[in-house]
């Protein structure tokens, strides 16, 4: 089970990283922000694509979107999101539930810059109603994640 890989990736690198897991489904960043009470910004959401011949995966803020040319560029190709069924074969986690950790097999991580905002930012922990919070840079490191820049600009609007 997805859940349980997380469990163990956690349980031997980074033990004090407690996952949350809610009665409310966190599948989308709306709902995740909701379960979690906080900005979807804050959620930290994983693109499963394909670029070419391989799979990597990109985590980038809730809110942001990839932008065309600047994925293409830094990660050398067109990236494509995975289906349903080709994201939970490779990564061994449910759509809603894609995280980079206790990964199914090894997939290149991409942490987008966007990332850098919070202090804390909020991903999925292998199903559709658990998270952990974490710190971007911890989130890299544990990952072994490059840092990217591919997603569009923040549009900033007055409050």
């Amino acid at each position: 089970m997805s859940l349980d890989s997380v469990r163990a990736f956690f349980a031997q690198h980074a033990p004090e990283i407690a996952i949350i897991e809610t009665q409310a489904s966190s599948a989308t960043v709306a709902e995740a922000a909701a379960a979690h009470g906080v900005e979807p910004a804050r959620i930290a959401k994983t693109l499963s694509l394909r670029v070419e011949d391989r799979v990597v995966l990109v985590v980038t803020r809730g809110d942001a979107r990839l932008d065309n040319r600047k994925a293409r560029a830094a990660l050398g190709g067109k990236p494509r999101l995975l289906g349903a069924d080709e994201a939970l074969a490779v990564t061994g986690h449910p759509i809603g539930g894609v995280c980079p950790f206790g990964l199914s097999q090894p997939v290149p991580v991409y942490c987008d810059v966007s990332l850098r905002a919070f202090d804390v930012v909020i991903p999925a922990a292998g199903s559709t109603h658990s998270a952990v919070r974490i710190a971007p840079a911890r989130l890299a490191a544990l990952t072994d994640a490059q840092w990217v820049d591919v997603c569009q600009d923040a549009v900033r609007t007055a409050p």
